[in-house]
C-alpha cells in the first residue's frame, strides 16, 4: 500500500495533523500578540525558556509586561520643527499683506490715461460756440482786418467748429459762399479741415473708450477699498506734472511749440495760408493762445480737484484699511 511521504498517511485520507500547532501560519493573525499581551506557548510544545526566547523574537518583552504599538495615525500629531512653523507663519503672514496684481495694474492705467481723458474733455469744451462768442467778444481781441466783424466771425467759425463734430462731408464747408458768390473756404482750406476732424473725431472716439475704461475700472475695484480713489489720485498727480512740462516748452517759444504740434499731425504745406484766408482771419494767432491757456487751466483746475478729493489723508487711510477712526481730540 502506497503511503504519503510527508506524513505517514495513506493517500485520499488527507495530511497528518498530529505535528500541526496552533500557532497561527501569519504574523498579522497574531492578534493577541501585537496588542501588548504575551501570548500562551504553542500547542507543540515550545515553553519555558524557548517560550520566552520566540516571545522575545516577536519583539515583545518579559511575560506579563505590556508593549503598545504606535498608532498608524501617531505621527500626524507630531509637531513639527520650531523653524518650519515660524517659516510658514512669516509665509501665511505675507501672502495675506500682500495686494492683488490686478487691482495695480488697473491704478497704473488709470494713471496713465487720466491726462488724456481730462485733455479731451477740456478741448470739447473749448471747441464749442461758447468759447468762440467769448473770444470774439473779450476785450483785447484783435479784430480782422478785412472787414469781418465780430458777428460774422461768430457766424462763419460756428459752422466750422460744427463740421469737426457732425459726420457731414466736406461739402458742409465748401459749399458755404459770401454774398457775392465768392466761396468762404478755398479747396485748401477744407482739405486742412477735413484732416482736423479725422485727428478730432479720433480724439473723442478714444476719449470715450478711456471713460469707459475708468467706468469699468470703477466697478471691478469696489472691493479694493479705496483703490479707484488711490489711481484718480496719482492721475491727476501725473496730469500736473505733463501741464507744467508743456506750459514751459509753449512758454519758452510758443511759435515753435505750435509749429511741431502741428507736425505731429498734419504734413508741411496742408496747414500754412495767407492772412486774408478765411481761416486765418477767423482764427488768428491770438486765438490759439487763448484757446491753449483755457484747455490747459480747465485740465489743471480739474486735475488738482480731483487731487483734493482724493488725497490720501491719515483719516481715508485708515478707512480704507477698515481700522477704526479716532475723532480729533478723544481720548484713548
Amino acid at each position: 500500500m502506497l503511503t504519503d511521504k510527508r506524513s505517514g498517511s495513506e493517500p485520499g485520507t488527507g495530511f497528518d495533523e498530529s505535528q500541526d500547532s496552533d500557532e497561527p501560519a501569519f504574523e498579522w493573525m497574531r492578534g493577541d500578540a501585537r496588542v501588548g499581551r504575551h501570548a500562551a506557548p504553542p500547542a507543540g510544545g515550545r515553553g519555558g525558556a524557548d517560550g520566552q526566547a520566540a516571545a522575545g523574537a516577536d519583539g515583545l518583552d518579559a511575560p506579563g509586561s505590556e508593549r503598545i504599538e504606535p498608532s498608524p495615525t501617531g505621527m500626524l500629531n507630531a509637531r513639527p520643527p520650531e523653524e518650519d512653523v515660524q517659516r510658514r507663519s512669516a509665509e501665511r503672514d505675507a501672502a495675506a499683506r500682500a495686494k492683488p496684481i490686478a487691482p495695480r495694474v488697473l491704478q497704473v492705467l488709470m494713471a496713465a490715461l487720466f491726462p488724456f481723458l481730462i485733455l479731451i474733455a477740456a478741448v470739447r469744451i473749448v471747441a464749442s460756440p461758447l468759447f468762440l462768442w467769448a473770444e470774439y467778444h473779450r476785450p483785447g481781441f484783435p479784430g480782422d482786418g478785412y472787414g469781418f466783424s465780430a458777428d460774422d466771425r461768430l457766424t462763419y467759425a460756428s459752422y466750422a467748429v460744427d463740421y469737426l463734430a457732425n459726420l457731414s462731408s466736406s461739402r458742409y464747408l465748401g459749399d458755404l459762399v459770401f454774398s457775392n458768390g465768392d466761396r468762404l473756404f478755398t479747396s485748401g482750406e477744407v482739405s486742412h479741415m477735413a484732416d482736423v476732424k479725422l485727428v478730432v473725431l479720433s480724439a473723442y472716439g478714444a476719449g470715450a473708450l478711456v471713460l469707459l475704461f475708468f467706468i469699468l475700472a470703477f466697478f471691478g475695484l469696489r472691493k479694493a477699498r479705496g483703490a479707484f480713489g488711490r489711481g484718480l489720485f496719482a492721475g491727476s498727480l501725473v496730469t500736473v506734472g505733463l501741464i507744467a512740462a508743456l506750459t514751459v516748452l509753449a512758454f519758452l517759444g510758443w511759435e515753435q511749440f505750435f509749429t511741431e504740434f502741428h507736425r505731429i499731425f498734419f504734413a508741411d504745406g496742408t496747414w500754412t495760408f495767407r492772412l486774408e484766408d478765411t481761416l486765418i482771419r477767423l482764427f488768428p494767432g491770438q486765438f490759439w493762445m487763448d484757446a491753449a491757456v483755457t484747455v490747459g487751466v480747465l485740465v489743471l483746475l480739474t486735475s488738482v480737484l480731483v487731487s483734493i478729493f482724493c488725497w490720501p489723508t491719515p483719516k481715508r487711510r485708515a478707512s480704507r484699511a477698515g481700522a477704526p477712526v479716532v475723532p480729533e481730540g478723544a481720548e484713548s
